[in-house]
């Protein structure tokens, strides 16, 4: 695991460091940890000359280390002494894999030798496991590569040593006799947060892989094949509160799955990943979260074989370092594939219904590696099935379809050029539908684009550019409710640049970026370097991405810069400090300015290992084209805000962090405030504890949107006041038994309750005066009834129109608790208890938040699954 680095250019390299390998003819090694078996006497130590990396570059490290490779046909084998004069000292953590507790070192091997890639295998002292796939020249590392591979650790009064064992299988390189790979090696010093490295490489520098030393002696190596076939069975049982008269709802269900997960080398650089009938039982619940802007959620992936290689099929629209809203569109957005069916059956009085909770994914398929040659491939195909709804009631039993059989397709290619120097790419997806629910989805929706980076100068400097295209089509209905979503909003009065039309039956977007940035360079007398990222990027009206992709809106043209100035070296009272300047304009397609903001903050890491940050913004304007839902744009107040975090020393068995947000709008109509406050415990090195807390507080005076409604024929948007008050608490566990037998718990209960007031309707969004912009109800106009609000707004006695009391009260309760033993090496076993609640808090109102959550949703019956899940994995 490598820290953030500052940059993608260099000054003078080192020159590489160099190590023969040597092939095991005789014997065996005995994994144990301690290195003296008579076969390590074939090759000689590498290293002991170790150089400080962080936080004292170039200096010499506080003990030094050294290494050991050897090879079979099967195996390479690596040897680590890690010296340390107070044994006693060392820090031997625990955690789930991939989390890099406490002391550890790590190989890093570029068995391509492209200079841009790598893997990564890190062992703790402790003998946990970490390993990640390293791309872009050591910008990306991604931990869900997840290999098969051995690792212990022994204690002694020199300090502590390892010893790994890593199948062939696992590594991708070609059958060249002549090989060369790169290969880095560094260690963590827990208790003095200092790394040191073997092959030096300057922070400035920025590069990783393209650094590292070579590994030679490997010309008897020859490409293993992979194959792991891990079939599973799942048993599942769940309990719950029964509903009366609901013959889907007794309180009981229990069922048995079968599937299996496979991976196949179909050439030495090229692997093909399957899962048939996958279930994903074992994997965290997703963080509750409400908007009430009309913006989509966005959820983290967490299923395995989704967040496996994921990063080979990234498009980030933008990716600025400088940020914002925009830079969260993707062209692949794997949550799409076995969401929540999209279509609910209405139901007549006193009738019942059995909806699946998620889309079942019949299979799904990776296709993906690199080749010598520096063709990246990455190929996805998945297959959701029909999903059917079960009606009962007094006439009977019937059912109806809520999501129709999809099939998911993604494709990525990159080339590398002149070692990476250049890197063109491109991307294709689709989305297949068969079924009969043509108005509520499309029948089919593609999309694609190309990309292209160049350095120069040493990686000193860079030019990115993208883009991209969608397509989608289906009946017109579909395809008028799409022109009318919140994303697009061709409805809308003044958007003289968009043309609804209810007859089309396709709609055709497209998008593009253009950056120039400079990341990296020699640095100043005290290391300082100075970057920056600037650059432009837009999205067509018609751009629509959200069938396989993310896109929170179309119909907008940005622009970004961001100029950073970093101290990666120890100075003075800091290990690492930084300052950076943002700032973000926004136009739509019709040209007209939308958004305005500056942004400054400053980053600190203390040789205490404390760290801090703040930042400020001003924003100083904004129109939203969205936030009255089709109605016309509307100016919202700019103003000033302030965030910030500081967080102690991770080294300690108690570690704290703190985070706050606060905005004030102009004339003081608008106020955002948030506080999160984490606490977290390493009692013994085996059990680690955290809790946190957050509050977030949003008030709006009267531009929040409500609902439409028509009066005299003409169109009337009804806005109003609201406060909104959201509390959430998370509870994390994590005991580690042995590496491979963990036990982990997540819970976390929430609440959110926003309340409107002072009800009224647009009259001038556009208005410089915050107050012209509206007119409200007086007390003889507005009139509340059953659950709706009753307008008569020429208060002649006739009700003129009607809208839903938009108040509600939301709160909800989830919990994983998770034993696993990863009884052989790729094979587990899973115990999982899973519990979620969330009730009709309506009858609650006027409650205190905490009083609503602790007194009702932890007091009530909660819905519960237990599920076993048993994998055994074949290897050849």
């Amino acid at each position: 695991m490598l820290a953030v680095f500052t940059a993608v250019g260099q000054s003078e390299p080192f020159a590489k460091k160099k190590y023969r390998t040597q092939k095991l003819r005789s014997g065996s090694v005995k994994l144990d940890g301690i290195p003296t078996e008579p076969e390590w006497d074939a090759v000689e130590w590498g290293g002991g000359d170790f150089i400080g990396f962080q936080p004292f570059e170039g200096k010499e490290p506080t003990y030094q280390t050294k290494f050991k490779i050897l090879h079979d046909d099967k195996f390479l084998y690596v040897a680590f002494r890690a010296y340390d004069a107070e044994p006693d000292s060392i820090i031997q953590r625990m955690s789930r894999r991939d989390e890099f507790p406490g002391d550890w070192v790590e190989i890093n091997i570029d068995s391509y030798h492209d200079l841009r890639s790598a893997f990564s295998f890190t062992i703790s002292a402790s003998g946990v496991r970490g390993d990640e796939f390293i791309s872009n020249n050591g910008n990306n590392w991604d931990s869900s590569w997840n290999p098969i591979w051995n690792a212990k650790t022994n204690i002694d009064e020199e300090g502590w040593t390892a010893e790994v064992r890593i199948p062939l299988s696992q590594l991708r390189f070609d059958k060249n006799p002549d090989k060369i790979w790169g290969f880095q090696v560094q260690r963590i010093l827990f208790r003095n947060q200092e790394r040191s490295i073997f092959q030096p490489i300057r922070q400035s520098d920025g590069i990783w892989v393209s650094g590292f030393a070579e590994l030679h002696g490997l010309e008897d190596i020859v490409p293993q094949k992979q194959i792991e076939i891990a079939p599973y069975t799942v048993g599942k049982i769940e309990r719950g509160p029964a509903e009366a008269g609901n013959p889907f709802k007794t309180g009981k269900n229990s069922n048995v799955t079968l599937g299996v997960d496979g991976k196949i080398a179909v050439t030495s650089d090229l692997i093909l990943d399957f899962t048939i009938n996958p279930d994903f039982g074992q994997v965290e619940a997703d963080p509750s979260q409400v908007r009430i802007d009309g913006f989509q959620n966005f959820f983290q992936e967490r299923r395995p074989f989704f967040i496996e290689s994921r990063n080979i099929f990234d498009y980030e629209l933008t990716g600025s370092q400088a940020g914002g809203d925009y830079d969260s569109d993707l062209l692949f957005y794997s949550r799409r594939i076995g969401s929540s069916p999209h279509s609910y059956p209405a139901l007549n009085k006193n009738e019942y219904a059995d909806v699946p909770h998620n889309t079942s994914i019949l299979g799904a398929a990776k296709f993906s590696g690199k080749t010598k040659n520096g063709w990246s491939i990455g190929l996805l195909e998945s297959i959701t099935q029909e999903e059917i709804a079960t009606i009962q009631g007094e006439s009977g039993e019937r059912t109806e379809i809520v999501e129709p059989q999809t099939n998911y397709f993604v494709s990525r290619i990159q080339k590398d050029i002149n070692g990476g120097e250049t890197v063109i790419g491109g991307i294709l997806t689709s989305v297949n539908r068969k079924g009969n629910l043509n108005d509520l989805l499309h029948d089919d929706a593609f999309s694609g684009g190309i990309d292209l980076l160049h350095y120069w100068k040493n990686r000193t400097y860079y030019v990115k550019g993208s883009a991209i295209f969608s397509h989608v089509a289906g009946s017109k209905e579909k395809i008028a409710a799409t022109q009318t979503a919140f994303e697009h909003l061709f409805q809308r009065p003044n958007g003289s640049e968009l043309n609804y039309d209810p007859n089309r039956t396709s709609l055709t977007g497209t998008g593009g970026t253009l950056r120039i940035g400079k990341s990296g360079g020699k640095g100043g007398e005290k290391g300082e370097v100075w970057n920056f990222d600037s650059g432009i990027t837009f999205r067509s009206p018609e751009l629509e991405l959200n069938d396989i992709g993310f896109m929170q809106t179309a119909n907008e043209i940005n622009h970004f810069t961001w100029i950073g100035l970093r101290y990666p070296k120890s100075i003075g009272a800091f290990r690492s400090a930084r300052i950076n300047y943002n700032h973000y304009l926004k136009w739509d397609f019709s040209g007209q300015f939308m958004f305005q903001l500056f942004n400054t903050n400053a980053h600190a890491t203390f040789q205490n290992n404390w760290s801090v940050g703040t930042g400020l913004n001003w924003n100083t304007y904004d129109v939203s084209n969205n936030a009255l839902r089709g109605g016309m744009s509307i100016r919202r107040p700019g103003g000033f805000g302030n965030w910030g975090y500081i967080n102690s020393d991770g080294r300690k068995k108690m570690q704290a962090y703190v985070q706050w947000n606060y905005f004030v709008g102009q004339q003081n109509v608008v106020h955002y405030a948030g506080l999160d406050f984490t606490l977290r415990a390493q009692p013994i090195d085996a059990l680690s504890v955290s809790l946190s807390a957050g509050y977030n507080h949003a008030d709006r005076q009267q531009d929040q949107y409500v609902a439409e409604a028509t009066y005299q024929e003409v169109k009337r948007t009804i806005v109003s006041a609201v406060d909104q008050n959201t509390w959430r608490y998370t509870l994390r566990l994590n005991y580690n038994i042995t590496p491979d037998l963990t036990l982990q718990y997540y819970g976390q209960p929430f609440i959110t309750r926003p309340e409107y007031s002072n009800y009224g309707y647009v009259i001038d969004p556009l208005n410089k005066n915050y107050d012209d912009r509206f007119k409200q109800f007086n007390s003889a106009q507005i009139n509340y009834e059953d659950g709706e609000f009753l307008i008569d707004e020429n208060m002649d006695g006739e009700t003129d129109y009607t809208f839903g009391d938009p108040n509600f009260n939301f709160m909800q309760f989830r919990s994983n608790l998770v034993a696993r033993w990863e009884y052989k090496a790729g094979s587990e076993l899973y115990l999982v208890w899973s519990q979620g609640n969330t009730p009709d808090t309506d009858d609650y109102m006027g409650q205190s938040l905490n009083e609503n959550l602790f007194n009702n949703l932890l007091g009530q019956k909660a819905n519960n699954i237990f599920l076993v899940k048993l994998t055994y994995r074949f290897l050849k």
